[in-house]
């Protein structure tokens, strides 16, 4: 499906006489604040997967973002940024998730998924020597997955879904380098999500930057069949790669 939807979007992009394209590749280390759970969200029993349960191994992640640029103040981005951790833990009380009640004290392995397909278009509205200042909109697919296993006893819900964002990009240029903001973001109905990062770029080569930032994920939503909230904390680290 991924490699599907990279081929659609940009077999008609290189149809285009003019542009520039770009490569965004990152990823690093994830740590979290919450990871609230409650499914269905008015039976179910209200749990917190990153406070009542140990992340197991280092929680690493990676982006691949690929970018076009035409017309000077145009842009169009296709990003993939999958996401996994892993959880375990005695449970610290009876657990109600979808049809199965996990008891209190059993072992259990639990298993979240946020994996995102997002296209971007962004339109620059303010540029000079120093500054750079683009708005957009972002088409976001979320293909989500929690699932709590205790031995051979399992359940799940997962969620595959279509979320309209906005997208927002600041940098100003330094000497040697520039400081960055951008990010993806919405909020209101039943649900909210955000999706933000701040950081430097480093220019190497004509053709090649390295970037270092923090990135901040937050989001979920409150209806009849599911209850979660999370907050992600990032270490980026990445190359951009332009041709």
């Amino acid at each position: 499906m991924k490699k599907i939807f990279l081929a659609i979007i940009f077999s008609g992009l290189l149809a285009q006489t003019y542009g520039q394209f770009s490569l965004d590749v990152s990823g690093g280390f994830a740590a979290q604040s919450y990871n609230r759970v409650q499914i269905p969200s008015e039976q179910g029993t209200a749990f917190d997967l990153y406070k009542d349960f140990k992340i197991q191994g280092p929680a690493l992640y990676y982006t691949l973002k690929l970018g076009y640029c035409f017309k000077e103040k145009n842009h169009l981005f296709l990003l993939y940024a999958p996401l996994s951790v892993n959880y375990e833990g005695a449970a610290p009380f009876d657990i109600r998730y979808q049809n199965t009640t996990f008891l209190q004290g059993q072992n259990i392995d639990a298993y979240y998924k946020f994996n995102s397909y997002r296209l971007t278009y962004r339109r620059d509205v303010y540029s000079s020597e120093k500054w750079l200042l683009g708005v957009g909109l972002t088409a976001k697919i979320r293909d989500a997955e929690i699932r709590l296993t205790s031995g051979d006893v399992s359940d799940y819900k997962d969620d595959l879904g279509f979320v309209p964002l906005l997208n927002l990009y600041a940098e100003y240029n330094f000497n040697n380098w520039s400081a960055f903001f951008e990010g993806d973001g919405l909020a209101g109905g039943p649900g909210r999500a955000f999706d933000l990062y701040l950081g430097g770029k480093i220019p190497i080569t004509e053709h090649l930057k390295i970037k270092a930032a923090y990135r901040m994920l937050e989001g979920g939503a409150d209806v009849s069949s599911v209850y979660n909230f999370t907050m992600l904390h990032f270490a980026n680290l990445g190359l951009i790669i332009t041709l």
